[in-house]
């Protein structure tokens, strides 16, 4: 299945879910191939772009009304759920560890555990880097509100209210990707 058959399997035409997702995703999209241009990545930038495309899939499987999606899981399994489903699809594997591995700035095996978050034990820290491109590039986007790029302090700050380890994870990502 190609990236668009998949989304409109998932996402079908003139529901409130299938304008906010294409909406967020094209924007996380266009941002990453943006940077993989400036920074000159090694990535293919059609990879880039259906990684992007892909990488919140599963948020139709989670319980989160106010974007159109309902679901049973809490929103917190959308990537776990995602990748299952792009592997079930037969997505490439570097396209499913994204989904899989974008949450936050990513949920090691630690923060499942002390943190008692609703996700299967594994780590879920993005480790190549297409994975950390995606996962850097979706912090600066919403799925709700006005869904405009979020400034970098907006973003910084999202990520401490989570935790002070997952905003050390993001500073790293935006040394990496971020402007110089």
């Amino acid at each position: 299945m190609t990236c668009e058959e998949i989304i409109d399997k998932y996402y079908p035409p003139e529901t409130t879910r299938r304008v906010i997702y294409l909406r967020h995703c094209t924007s996380v999209a266009d941002l990453a191939t943006e940077i993989t241009r400036n920074k000159r990545l090694p990535l293919d930038e059609k990879s880039v772009r259906e990684a992007a495309m892909l990488h919140d899939i599963g948020i139709f499987l989670t319980d989160a009304e106010s974007i159109g999606c309902t679901g049973k899981d809490p929103y917190i399994m959308h990537g776990v759920l995602g990748a299952g489903l792009l592997r079930k699809e037969g997505i490439p594997e570097q396209i499913a560890r994204v989904a899989e591995r974008h949450t936050g700035a990513g949920i090691t095996a630690e923060e499942i555990t002390s943190r008692h978050l609703p996700l299967p034990p594994g780590n879920y820290i993005p480790e190549t880097l297409l994975e950390r491109l995606v996962c850097y590039a979706d912090k600066f986007y919403s799925k709700s509100g006005d869904m405009k790029r979020k400034p970098i302090d907006k973003v910084i700050s999202s990520m401490e209210r989570i935790s002070p380890e997952t905003a050390a994870r993001f500073m790293a990502l935006h040394k990496e990707f971020g402007p110089a």
